[in-house]
């Protein structure tokens, strides 16, 4: 199996970008945020803070994820129940920075994530996957942009789905997502020393997407 792995901060495009180029190499693609995500919906439903590992590590033998393909799409199942919109909203992304936070929570996804790049070609994008989860893949990739370009795409979208946000909210939660995601003391977010940086701060979607493509295709090919 071939094993594509994508890291970078929150904002920097990796979700879209590793979504179009598993499409195009025809692997699958696995969104690990979107695991972490339906970890945080779980837990904030329930109204316990996801700051509390405690609470929250008591919480997962009751969580049960999926992640089914329809349609060519991904779709995350949250105990049975299509999750996959409702989780990309500002309160459950900060809530998915906390709970990756905990331990417990992480060795709970770890398997599940290995299993699926054991059984399939994948594109896998995270925080850790270069440096943790997947430490001997074939392609090991950190996509990043600045602060305020990661912000700015954040905002267009949140603006384009109806959400009433302003631009330096989203500057300010996009920096203190770095802050924790690249301080937290269990698998913090940093570059692996094989991974190739890919900085799209100047580039446009299509531009992205197509250095992306041909940077993993022809590491491949080797």
């Amino acid at each position: 199996m071939i094993n594509v792995a994508i890291d970078g901060p929150a904002g920097a495009g990796k979700s879209t970008l590793a979504k179009a180029v598993a499409q195009r190499l025809g692997f699958i693609y696995v969104d690990t945020g979107a695991l972490y995500r339906a970890i945080a919906l779980f837990v904030l439903q329930r109204g316990a803070d996801v700051y509390d590992r405690v609470a929250v590590a008591a919480m997962l033998p009751m969580i049960d994820i999926e992640l089914k393909y329809v349609d060519g799409e991904q779709r995350v199942y949250l105990c049975g129940e299509n999750v996959s919109k409702i989780i990309r909203t500002p309160e459950v992304s900060a809530g998915a920075s906390a709970v990756s936070a905990i331990a417990k929570v992480r060795e709970f996804l770890f398997d599940l994530q290995i299993e699926m790049a054991q059984k399939n070609n994948v594109v896998m994008d995270g925080r850790d996957i270069g440096t943790v989860v997947l430490p001997n893949a074939d392609v090991k990739i950190f996509l990043t942009a600045s602060a305020e370009a990661r912000a700015k795409r954040r905002y267009d979208e949140l603006v384009q789905k109806g959400h009433d946000v302003e631009f330096e909210a989203v500057l300010k939660s996009v920096n203190e997502r770095d802050e924790q995601d690249m301080n937290r003391a269990i698998a913090p977010l940093e570059q692996a020393k094989d991974a190739i940086l890919i900085d799209t701060t100047e580039l446009d979607l299509e531009e992205s997407e197509d250095l992306l493509y041909n940077t993993i295709k022809s590491r491949i090919g080797r």
